[in-house]
């Protein structure tokens, strides 16, 4: 946890954070489109990792949140003029009422584990379908924002400036709330939830309401990356926000940079999303037009990562920079 860093890494965190305010300064536009996807998936997967790793709940279907948070505010926008400010609000309550009614679900009738993975990705796959012949929300055609009030901020129409440090204000809140939350009542109930249910549940923990609290808080973070990403790339495809592909690369960034840990996905991210613009250079580069080189490439990479740090990047990380206390 953040309490954890020693003065050093507190100030390299502050300098980190100081070079990022700083980077549009000097960095052009492709390198503001990268940091604006690390600080998207910084957000969405530590979205995640609040029910998975510190919860314990298994989500292979957080597409949907994105995708119903970018559908309700994108529709609020174009059938009623509601601004995404506004709009978010709605789009933050929809996409809580649906991760309840998944986990009351899957919590009330004891779907776990896996079963309850199958259960979230059936709910986004049923979502996709649904959308697909919904004419309203632009069937399989896809739904397109409109662009023309360039620079209303309060409209989220802007440029590349502007959508950067919103993200970044996103990638910093969600880290702040994780280590707010980490330390409060709900918590330590979310950690006992997932090392053993049964003694949490012996001890008076009311297992239940703590894996929905984590449910309706995880769902409803990622539906506010929905609301971003919507009108950052002004277009929403149910094929594509819904799929299942969209899930993993949520779930990435966490496991990657450690499951569980505050810092996780965000260093997680910032492998990540360098690394598949990397792969993207060289294999054009080398000629490479070959179908699924480049996810072959990734998944490669991703499984060097995995094998030689299983616990995820940052606590090796920090073990070997000593950015933590030295704890007895």
């Amino acid at each position: 946890m953040i309490e954890a860093l020693n003065p050093r890494a507190r100030v390299l965190l502050v300098g980190l954070l100081a070079a990022l305010l700083a980077a549009p300064l000097f960095a052009d536009r492709y390198l503001m489109s990268v940091l604006i996807l690390i600080f998207y998936f910084a957000y969405v997967g530590q979205a995640w990792n609040l029910m998975m790793g510190f919860a314990g709940q298994l989500s292979l279907g957080h597409a949907l949140y994105v995708g119903l948070g970018g559908y309700v505010s994108a529709l609020l926008w174009l059938k009623l003029e509601i601004g995404p400010w506004l709009g978010v609000f709605a789009a933050v309550a929809v996409a809580a009422a649906v991760g309840a009614a998944i986990g009351w679900l899957g919590f009330r009738f004891g779907i776990a584990g896996v079963y309850f993975a199958l259960l979230t990705i059936a709910f986004a796959e049923f979502t996709r379908i649904g959308f697909d012949h919904i004419d309203y929300a632009g069937a399989a055609g896809g739904l397109f924002l409109r662009v023309e009030e360039t620079g209303q901020w309060w409209n989220l129409r802007g440029g590349t400036l502007m959508f950067y440090y919103l993200a970044l204000a996103l990638a910093v809140g969600a880290l702040a709330l994780t280590a707010w939350l980490a330390r409060t009542r709900i918590g330590y109930q979310w950690l006992a939830v997932r090392e053993d249910e049964e003694a949490a549940r012996a001890l008076g923990i009311d297992v239940f309401r703590a894996k929905m609290a984590a449910v309706l808080i995880s769902s409803g973070l990622t539906a506010v990356g929905g609301v971003f990403t919507a009108f950052y790339s002004n277009n929403l495809f149910p094929s594509r926000v819904f799929d299942i592909n969209r899930s993993i690369e949520i779930v990435l960034a966490p496991i990657v940079g450690g499951l569980g840990t505050v810092f996780g996905p965000v260093v997680g991210a910032f492998i990540l999303t360098p690394l598949g613009e990397v792969l993207t250079a060289l294999t054009d580069r080398l000629g490479i037009n070959a179908p699924g080189v480049k996810a072959a490439f990734y998944g490669l990479a991703l499984m060097v990562i995995i094998v030689l740090r299983p616990a995820g990047v940052w606590p090796w990380l920090a073990r070997v920079l000593r950015l933590t206390e030295h704890r007895r």
